[in-house]
């Protein structure tokens, strides 16, 4: 797409400009790492916990993998919109891939839409079981609150027993019980916080700096161009909306990770064999090479952090339009 540069030579990688590159991704890399083992751990809340208040930044529940952002919504509309949002990306993905082929696999955008397929394919999973969980839970919650609404009385006079039973049927605190996620749950949540960053990095660095320079070569936009720079970030921000997913900022350090792991790619790839690179900016070969590697991964930051405006906002307007 770039250079007519032989990327499979020596002197193409044996220069101060692929040091300085190194060691800025290695940097990223390594404190991205740090970041997550200190904070990260899943540090799960106890099961049973009815008050999230004191729960740690990397906490998460079982319910909040599919439940909406307001009690009025019922999962069954969670569920149906990511069915959509899967189907819509699943098609398009799929489609891009038989008519331009599998290359379209070396480039950030379609390993991020994939990505995004990945999480509203698990999304639709989880809204399905807690669809079901939820109404069973229901079931069992209003079987159990009339057989405590009547205690036969006894020779005796009452049973303490029968009615400590009793109380606990109806107890509130036992009928609002959370349950911590497992691990599926917490790799579910890993994968919308680095979908979220790596979204926004993909169709900022597209339309703010590779439109252009398409639009000064003459070249003109496929449909799966503009789809693939689009439909992934619209289908996100609605989930965001609608669910109830808790967004540490420490997690920033999977996104990290994930942009470094494709760069790394890049590198492999273009040691081995000699062809252009997927995006201009990741040229070794020009002098800016280290601007640009250190521009577009500082982009990571304020990318990562659209989201979390998103959501911040979201839960400050909520209970205003919603008391």
């Amino acid at each position: 797409m770039t250079t007519d540069t032989n990327t499979n030579t020596l002197s193409y990688w044996l220069n101060w400009r692929f040091f300085l590159c190194a060691v800025f991704l290695s940097t990223a890399m390594v404190v991205a790492s740090l970041l997550i083992w200190k904070y990260e751990g899943f540090k799960r809340p106890k099961s049973g916990s009815r008050d999230d208040s004191q729960d740690s930044a990397g906490s998460l529940y079982e319910d909040e993998l599919w439940r909406p952002c307001l009690k009025g919504i019922h999962p069954a509309w969670l569920l149906a919109y990511r069915m959509l949002a899967f189907a819509v990306l699943f098609g398009l993905i799929l489609g891009d891939a038989v008519v331009v082929g599998g290359r379209i696999f070396l480039f950030y955008t379609q390993w991020t839409f994939t990505l995004v397929t990945l999480y509203f394919g698990l999304a639709t999973s989880f809204s399905i079981y807690g669809c079901y969980n939820s109404g069973s839970s229901a079931e069992r919650t209003s079987l159990d609150a009339e057989r405590g609404t009547y205690v036969p009385p006894t020779l005796g006079g009452e049973n303490p027993d029968m009615a400590n039973t009793a109380k606990s049927l109806n107890s509130p605190e036992d009928l609002h019980e959370r349950k911590a996620a497992g691990v599926g749950g917490y790799a579910f949540q890993i994968i919308f916080q680095t979908s979220a960053g790596a979204v926004v990095l993909t169709d900022i660095v597209f339309w703010f700096i590779l439109y252009p320079y398409l639009l000064s070569r003459g070249r003109g936009l496929s449909f799966f161009v503009v789809t693939m720079h689009s439909v992934n970030a619209v289908c996100l921000l609605g989930e965001t909306i609608l669910n109830d997913l808790r967004y540490p900022l420490f997690r920033i350090g999977y996104f990290v990770l994930w942009t470094g792991t494709f760069v790394i790619f890049q590198w492999i790839l273009h040691a081995f064999v000699s062809m252009p690179w997927p995006y201009p900016f990741l040229d070794l070969s020009p002098p800016s090479a280290p601007l640009w590697y250190a521009g577009v991964g500082l982009m990571n930051v304020p990318c990562f952090g659209v989201f979390a405006l998103v959501i911040k906002i979201k839960q400050s307007l909520l209970p205003k339009l919603f008391p």
